[in-house]
């Protein structure tokens, strides 16, 4: 008998963490219940002690389905386990917070989605210090780090300009202090994900996002060791109410199966539409990691292997040219979710990083002028048609 551990990625997708009850059903089960029962009190009692791999108490601890999912994204991702949320930002939250006390030091990078950075200064709050740097600078990582840095917090592609963090180089650095490694990997997506063998320690996705696919549901995902996550997160997760519904679990299986179908061919649509964009006069800046001018092409090139489904392009005449641009578009709807099937224009300055002083935003290079697009599976000559018309009225 194969070992699933042996699978290539595409099978595990379809079939890592399935279990089945006494009916044998093909498709995963939804398991819609809040509690489970017990045969006696004894057994409630002894279970309340020490909980077994396939037992379970309460939806809020654990359930079935959401089970199967958690077991799934580890086996792709390549951890030891995984605590699915209800959330991609209460994976963030809860990530961060049960590994934190007063008095920590972590270092960030300062390229981050506006709640991720909301999450940090409400820890500050608390007596948190928090250093940021500039993510793609490994001397600024090795300067700000000190033999009391708890954690390194970064995205792995930052949300909207697309920077690359040197994992492999920020993880070494990391660890020679002894701090844990947080990455938030939403936007490099587990198809594209090497964070492990890079160095990572703990995994974070938004499950909202590629791993559903259809904007259907909101998860999230923990991924990392089994201390980790069992010892250190699940504690904080379960006592705090961010374990994801059953039924949102239930969907996020489902978007696992076609995952890597998926984001492939977003990811081809994607390089299409930046090589078709690069000559385009009204756009002063594009952004997309495939591209040889963007400036952590190499390192994208070595932990990542693919490029992502997420492009940025800056246009002349700031946000009335931007507006303008938007409200052409005929494909592309404008919203400010990613990785669905539909593709997606965000205008971040005044969405998700509205919050962000002008300060911020300028050294961000979050400028009024810049748009977000989140490939989808339309035609790649579809949207490129979409765009240079939009583009035309900018």
């Amino acid at each position: 008998m194969t070992d699933p551990k042996d699978w290539k990625r595409r099978t595990k997708l379809v079939h890592t963490g399935t279990r089945r009850s006494q009916y044998g059903e093909m498709a995963e089960a939804l398991f819609l219940t809040q509690g489970f029962v017990y045969d006696t009190a004894e057994q409630a009692e002894a279970r309340f002690i020490s909980v077994g791999d396939d037992e379970f108490i309460y939806a809020r601890y654990g359930n079935p389905t959401s089970r199967m999912f958690e077991d799934r994204i580890a086996a792709i991702e390549g951890t030891e386990d995984a605590f699915a949320t209800a959330s991609g930002m209460a994976a963030v939250n809860g990530a961060l917070a049960s590994w934190l006390k007063p008095g920590d030091h972590v270092v960030s990078a300062r390229a981050l989605f506006g709640s991720c950075i909301y999450v940090l200064d409400y820890l500050a709050s608390f007596g948190v210090e928090i250093t940021y740097v500039d993510g793609t600078d490994n001397a600024a990582w090795a300067a700000a780090l000190r033999p009391d840095t708890k954690a390194v917090f970064f995205e792995s592609m930052s949300n909207p300009t697309l920077e690359i963090v040197d994992l492999k180089a920020v993880a070494a650095l990391a660890h020679g202090v002894g701090a844990l490694v947080i990455v938030d990997n939403a936007f490099a997506t587990p198809v594209w994900s090497r964070a492990v063998e890079m160095g990572a320690d703990v995994i974070v996705y938004s499950a909202t996002k590629h791993i559903d696919g259809g904007g259907r549901a909101l998860g999230g995902v923990i991924c990392g060791t089994k201390d980790f996550v069992r010892k250190v997160a699940e504690p904080y997760l379960k006592h705090t109410g961010a374990a994801i519904s059953p039924f949102n679990a239930w969907l996020m299986l489902s978007g696992l199966q076609t995952l890597e179908l998926r984001v492939r061919a977003q990811t081809d649509g994607a390089a299409a539409i930046a090589a078709a964009l690069a000559d385009e006069p009204k756009i002063t800046r594009l952004v997309y990691p495939g591209l040889d001018s963007h400036p952590q092409h190499a390192v994208a090139t070595e932990q990542m292997g693919g490029f992502g489904t997420m492009l940025a392009f800056e246009v002349a005449g700031g946000q009335a040219a931007a507006f303008r641009v938007l409200n052409a578009l005929e494909i592309a709807k404008i919203s400010n979710n990613l990785g669905d099937a539909k593709t997606i224009a965000t205008h971040p300055a005044t969405t998700t990083h509205q919050r962000l002083s002008d300060e911020q935003k300028a050294t961000l290079t979050i400028t009024p002028g810049l748009i977000r697009l989140s490939i989808g599976l339309e035609d790649p000559e579809d949207l490129i048609a979409d765009l240079r018309q939009a583009l035309a009225l900018a």
